[in-house]
């Protein structure tokens, strides 16, 4: 359905003029940079273009008074000297004759989208805008932003369109008190915002910043603050964060609407958050979210004052909504104490308001386990040989970086006939395969099990597989002979092995047993999800049984499989639904999608022959970038499941670092200086 791009040249004609050092950084540059970045990358043009409208004053009346409108229009009017005393009455705000025409446009651009994506006309979509939205209040100016954009935003979303739940994610720097203050009753609407807190040091020096301000009334549990206590914040805290809190919650809560504040103040370079976060960690968790109310995701532009980091986080973003395979995720996957701290406080203060938190599986950890120092990390361009913290692309990515954006997005080889699938546009079905001599040598250990039918399923798989190895296809959807499932699974590990794959990241549910003949030497990350019990031959091999509830699914991507991947950094990744699997289809669609992340969207899916054409299509639509089917009611783990999951965290944190998600609560918090 397309992404659209929200944005008229009139929002830079607002712009400071007077000195102020603490409102200079918001200027028209800032535009003029994400969109020229844009340009260059050739994404703009892949866009649906829209040109924001300006929204009326009624529109503005879904969130702010009469009263306050009306000065905000008075300055239209007003000489240099009047806007600077009216400026100096709110907090870090500054206004211009074009302040008013350009506030309009920002709210008329989130409108616009929000518009686009809830008619059908696109799936989602960036609003590219000034001035910012989500510290403006109902009657207050705050923080460079005058009406609040996204609240608005959200408001029309339920008015025009009838929404009862839509998930607000704030990943500016800053914390967007005017968007809590506004939703802070409203059930409806889950505000989810990390902001730089320093315990209550950092602007906007709020008490109601902290974990433990979780809404009031009857949206309690329905605001949900993460505050950062130190600088230096990176991928792996920013992936923490949505893996033990947001998602969890936001797939218990179950959008139909996704908005996100993307402020990329929170991104490496930026003066104002001195955080770590590369611009591909946004890409990242963008496609995480992409998994929410059916890819309805609308991000609006909020901070971000670093120019080059600014463009280049927006280019990242602006990629992976159009379905662009997110890049590698470089550096150590390990939390910082001070991050694992605050996710532990968020998750206490929510707790007795969410069933997904209730079902605790985080071990609490020695202090010792942690380094509280900061990973230095270099800026962007700063580092031409791509090594970050100390890691590196293996030879591997560093050939398919020639190819970064592989001609076919996703094919298939399967014994049925396309015609009867009913497949996405788009998706190739790949009928023919010149590597039959190179098939039979493959199986040759296994030739009994592989007969003329069986040898042509396989010489179909390797020809896809050699396609996505090659960088010639991003991902592929293959049909294994029904009585040679784990046979077949072997060679095609050993075949990406001989290609040149160094890390390889399998997950095998079902009756498939890993192969007796592959080395345990930390090339292969082996996850079997099936009915047995809980089991770690060593930290390449894990066996987990399959949960039985959406609860406990959850619990086992986003705590055990989504840790894994990103911590082992795959340079592929094949998942294998092998001979009495279990999985629901919604629920094998699911874990395909959150694993087309950690290895750049290099996934192969294998199915069964005989499967049913509705998984088939499922699965394909998927690996496709379209959004995975709901799961249903969300239902608590089982007390087995959370034991199951416990153990093996506790079994795995040394090795898998990313899997430590708590720590010990600290002492009462003192302002620091």
């Amino acid at each position: 359905m397309g992404t659209a791009l929200v944005y008229h040249e009139d929002m830079t004609a607002t712009r400071l003029l007077w000195d102020d050092p603490e409102c200079e950084i918001e200027c028209p540059e800032r535009l003029v940079a994400a969109l020229d970045g844009l340009r260059q990358q050739g994404l703009e043009q892949r866009c649906l273009r829209l040109s924001a409208y300006k929204a009326s004053e009624e529109e503005l009346g879904l969130v702010h008074s009469q009263e306050y409108v009306a000065l905000v229009r008075k300055t239209q009017t007003l000489d240099q000297g009047e806007l600077q005393a009216l400026s100096k009455q709110f907090d870090a705000v500054y206004f211009h004759p074009s302040t008013f025409h350009c506030a309009r446009l920002a709210v008329g651009a989130a409108l616009q989208l929000v518009d686009a994506v809830l008619t059908g006309t696109v799936q989602n979509g960036l609003a590219l805008v000034r001035p910012p939205g989500h510290h403006s209040q109902r009657a207050a100016a705050n923080g460079f932003c005058v009406f609040n954009n996204v609240a608005i935003a959200a408001k029309h979303a339920k008015q025009k369109y009838g929404l009862n739940r839509i998930l607000i994610v704030d990943w500016d720097v800053h914390h967007g008190q005017g968007t809590q203050y506004i939703f802070s009753d409203d059930p409806s609407v889950l505000y989810f915002s990390w902001h730089r807190y320093e315990h209550g040091c950092f602007w906007p020096f709020l008490q109601e910043s902290d974990a433990d301000a979780v809404g009031q009334g009857q949206g309690r549990g329905f605001t949900v603050n993460l505050p950062w206590n130190q600088v230096g914040m990176g991928n792996a805290d920013y992936l923490a964060a949505f893996l033990n809190v947001l998602l969890p919650l936001a797939f218990e809560f179950d959008p139909e609407l996704v908005l996100v504040s993307a402020g990329f103040d929170s991104a490496i370079g930026d003066p104002e958050g001195q955080m770590q976060a590369t611009p591909e960690c946004f890409a990242h968790l963008t496609q995480l979210l992409q998994v929410l109310a059916g890819g309805r995701v609308c991000a609006v532009l909020e901070g971000g004052y670093h120019l080059e980091s600014l463009a280049q986080s927006v280019c990242m973003m602006v990629q992976t909504l159009l379905g662009d395979s997110t890049p590698p995720l470089l550096g150590p996957m390990m939390p910082c104490q001070s991050a694992l701290e605050s996710i532990q406080r968020v998750r206490a203060a929510q707790a007795p308001h969410w069933t997904s938190l209730q079902q605790d599986v985080a071990p609490v950890l020695s202090p010792s386990t942690y380094s509280s120092e900061g990973r230095s990390l270099p800026l962007l361009s700063e580092d031409p040989t791509n090594e970050v913290a100390g890691d590196r692309l293996s030879p591997f990515l560093d050939r398919l970086a020639l190819c970064p954006t592989p001609p076919v997005h996703t094919a298939v080889a399967l014994t049925v006939p396309a015609a009867t699938l009913a497949l996405p546009p788009g998706v190739l079905h790949q009928e023919g395969s010149p590597l039959r001599e190179e098939t039979k040598a493959w199986v040759r250990p296994h030739e009994s099990l592989f007969q003329d039918k069986a040898l042509a399923a396989l010489e179909k798989i390797l020809y896809l597989l050699d396609g996505i190895l090659d960088g010639q296809v991003n991902s592929g959807l293959a049909a294994m002979p029904a009585l040679a499932a784990a046979a077949t699974l072997g060679v095609i590990i050993q075949r990406c092995l001989s290609l040149g794959a160094q890390r390889l990241f399998c997950v095998a549910l079902g009756q498939l047993d890993r192969p007796l003949d592959l080395a345990d030497d930390g090339r292969i990350l082996w996850l079997n999800i099936t009915g047995e019990e809980a089991a770690t031959q060593s930290m390449f091999h894990i066996t987990t049984p399959l949960p039985g509830t959406t609860g406990g699914f959850l619990s086992c991507i986003l705590g055990l499989v989504l840790p894994l991947a990103y911590g082992f950094q795959p340079d592929m990744v094949l998942v294998s639904l092998g001979p009495a699997h279990g999985l629901q289809d919604p629920h094998a669609a699911l874990l395909t999608a959150m694993l087309r992340g950690p290895a750049g969207g290099r996934i192969l899916a294998l199915v069964e022959e005989d499967s049913i054409p509705h998984l088939v299509r499922t699965l394909a639509r998927v690996l496709h970038g379209e959004a995975p089917p709901n799961l249903g009611p969300f239902l608590m783990a089982s007390p087995k499941d959370i034991q199951a999951l416990m153990y093996l965290k506790g079994k795995l944190e040394p090795q898998w670092k990313l899997l430590q998600v708590a720590a010990p609560l600290p002492g009462p918090c003192s302002l620091v200086a």
